[in-house]
């Protein structure tokens, strides 16, 4: 008798056992559809591990986004042709740029609006140990960047400054920013283009300096969105946040400094502290327009290399 009774209870477990693991199934399904349906309202945008994505970092470390009544995400990746996927195959609404890349999606028939410029620049470095103090010393090098990008672009104007053979120049494509960075430093590349702080962190290991973007009078950094956003009210709203705390960020880095949000960058963008607390002259401007100027750049170039 008291096996009988000890058999019912075991069946009675199983069964109770059995249906909690179906509802929690169940459950998860739902809260999986639920998380799906938010992520899907809300506005997603693609950022990397460099300094011009500071004020959107900012905007979500102090909850910006949500105090002022948005539901505004960030997806990371860590090479721009991801960032340009994920915009391409409509997983993000927006994405941080540059006028090269963003004219490129245009060209295939992405329709997008331009955000903002940002402030970013390029800077070719060469590694110390290749012995490449100059332009013209590239001859038979390695350089790292990304088709299709400003660093193609500048990789091309640094080339055709010095007239050199663009045969000889060996123009390697490393997508990854910092896994570019990494190459440098483990001496696998001769020279490679660099943003914020990947550049400051490359000179601070005494890499040479051999271009400047600013120098060239350019400003190609860029944030775009799918041209989504006019007539849905939904989105215009989560735009207007977006710009506004996108301000509000710009503002206060420039009051306190990059150094004073040091663990965003040394977080997000895995260089070191000394890196950081060595940028003191970068300054963020408020959402504008790109200039035409930099946009027909960046047209003129694609049209020549898509020939």
């Amino acid at each position: 008798m008291k096996k009988l009774i000890y058999l019912c209870l075991i069946i009675l477990m199983a069964g109770a056992c059995g249906q909690s693991y179906e509802e929690t199934k169940r459950l998860s399904r739902l809260e999986r559809q639920r998380q799906m349906r938010e992520d899907s309202a809300a506005l997603k945008i693609a950022v990397m591990p460099t300094l011009d994505c500071l004020p959107m970092l900012v905007a979500r470390q102090y909850n910006l986004y949500d105090s002022l009544g948005a539901d505004i995400r960030l997806k990371f990746y860590s090479a721009h042709i991801d960032c340009d996927t994920a915009l391409l195959n409509d997983r993000v609404e927006g994405t941080v740029t540059d006028l090269v890349r963003a004219e490129r999606m245009m060209m295939k028939g992405k329709k997008l609006i331009y955000c903002t410029a940002t402030d970013a620049y390029w800077q070719l470095v060469s590694n110390r140990n290749s012995r490449v103090k100059d332009l013209k010393q590239m001859d038979d090098k390695m350089m790292a960047m990304t088709r299709y990008s400003v660093t193609d672009m500048l990789g091309d104007y640094a080339i055709d400054s010095v007239k050199l053979d663009g045969e000889r120049v060996y123009r390697v494509q490393i997508n990854d920013v910092r896994v570019r960075l990494q190459m440098l430093h483990n001496n696998e590349m001769d020279a490679m283009l660099l943003t914020e702080p990947q550049a400051s962190e490359a000179l601070a290991a005494k890499h040479k300096l051999l271009l400047d973007s600013r120098k060239l009078g350019l400003k190609m950094g860029a944030v775009v969105f799918r041209d989504i956003i006019k007539g849905d009210s939904a989105r215009e709203r989560q735009y207007d946040v977006f710009v506004k705390a996108y301000n509000m960020a710009c503002d206060s880095i420039n009051k306190y400094g990059v150094a004073r949000y040091g663990d965003l960058v040394t977080k997000y963008c895995q260089v070191k502290a000394s890196t950081v607390d060595s940028i003191k002259n970068y300054r963020f401007s408020h959402v504008a327009q790109p200039r035409e100027k930099d946009i027909e750049t960046a047209r003129k170039w694609l049209k020549k290399k898509l020939k």
